[in-house]
């Protein structure tokens, strides 16, 4: 897919994946000559991960782990680029069957990619397909956030959540979408956000599985509970507690993203383990899974995850979106300032880092759905696609029979 010559400055490319066999050796030889630090065995993940479960995985990396079939795989999806605002742009595009299906943008987060969704384009896409109804089809538009993998790294700084969703209106108006659908948590709930925030008269409604800023970030007060029924009361606490143990213990990665990406970048593009290790920690963490990430993920799946960084060596620009956020200045500031109109849901899956609260959210954004399930965690793509993609279905459903 191609423009003309005379609209050159939004052309789209076509792209498809295809490493070198260099490069997987280069891999294979890092992998073999990996230089293990001293270990507490008995102190399981408190420390950071186990190197028993880390060479476990390395092993399976180097000698199990099928990098081809991966890019077989992501190859499935017709996949272009494009330059928006001065940042080289990878993005899939699946078009749905359906003529008439809805348009939908779908945003990875951090230590995410595009390969979060491999499991829920296709249902999304083509629902009769996967036993859903055909009116609940959408056409998928799936990009890299700028700095993130095959989008490689931006040539200029200020690339935070308020400047990518500017970034994705142009991506779709390129397209020929001029209204259309929102879908992300993480870094991606953030953007999705700002897009119906951005740009309320083309976004059709925003469907989030994080939504920032929501949770309770100091301990309530005696009033503050007093004022709140005995359910939200509740989630209030389990919302602090929750707040208050992260914020104590798991934001170490977040304030060296935002302080000094560039010197964390020389360690993990160097090092394939050490890229693995600064991944896995948090799909442990953050996944609805006890010991072991693959209780909750697909295995290849997180390596394939580990391998869009490792291979494109953006383990470094992928962070700087979280040095952009604590510096930005002016209008790329996505900080709320009034409250959004677009329609916004929320799918709540138990495992996520946040708790959010109802009557917080609803201060910043249009709320028309709230969905809470027993099970699932921070990457719900992966963790219960079919909870997320059900719950995307319904979401539009409901805003097309309101009108």
């Amino acid at each position: 897919m191609t423009s003309s010559p005379a609209d050159s400055s939004r052309r789209i490319d076509p792209f498809r994946i295809d490493i070198p066999q260099s490069e997987l050796d280069d891999l294979h030889e890092r992998l073999d000559r990996a230089r293990w630090p001293d270990d507490l065995s008995a102190t399981g993940w408190a420390y950071g991960v186990p190197a028993d479960y880390l060479r476990e995985l390395v092993e399976h990396w180097r000698h199990s782990y099928d990098w081809r079939a991966a890019e077989a795989e992501l190859n499935q999806w017709p996949q272009f680029t494009t330059v928006i605002d001065g940042a080289s742009i990878h993005f899939a595009h699946i078009r749905s069957p359906e003529p008439d299906a809805t348009p939908l943008i779908i945003t990875h987060g951090w230590p995410g990619s595009i390969v979060e969704f491999l499991d829920i384009v296709g249902p999304l896409t083509d629902p009769a397909a996967h036993g859903g109804n055909q009116a609940d089809a959408f056409h998928v538009v799936v990009p890299g956030i700028p700095g993130f993998g095959l989008s490689g790294p931006p040539a200029d700084t200020g690339w935070e959540a308020g400047r990518v969703a500017h970034a994705w209106a142009e991506l779709m108006s390129r397209l020929g979408y001029e209204r259309f659908g929102a879908q992300g948590g993480d870094w991606g709930g953030a953007i999705s956000r700002e897009l119906g925030r951005a740009h309320p008269d083309r976004i059709i409604g925003v469907h989030l599985n994080l939504l920032p800023g929501a949770a309770a970030t100091h301990e309530p007060t005696a009033g503050e509970l007093a004022a709140l029924g005995p359910e939200e009361r509740k989630n209030t606490l389990e919302s602090w507690r929750r707040w208050s143990a992260f914020t104590s213990e798991g934001t170490g990665y977040a304030i060296l993203h935002s302080t000094r990406p560039q010197t964390l970048a020389y360690a993990l593009t160097d090092s394939p383990v050490g890229q693995l290790a600064w991944i896995v920690e948090k799909f442990q963490e953050w996944t609805d899974s006890d010991l072991r990430p693959e209780e909750a993920v697909d295995r290849d799946r997180l390596l394939t995850n580990v391998m869009l960084y490792w291979l494109t060596g953006t383990a470094g620009s992928a962070a700087r979106i979280y040095y952009e956020r604590g510096h930005a200045r002016g209008d790329r500031v996505a900080r709320p300032t009034e409250p959004s109109t677009a329609p916004t849901a929320l799918a709540l899956f138990p495992a996520e880092i946040q708790v959010p609260l109802r009557h917080k959210a609803e201060r910043t954004e249009n709320i028309v759905r709230w969905t809470e399930f027993d099970r699932g965690g921070h990457f719900a793509a992966m963790e219960e696609p079919d909870l997320l993609v059900g719950d995307v279905r319904a979401f539009f459903r409901q805003l097309r029979e309101k009108g």
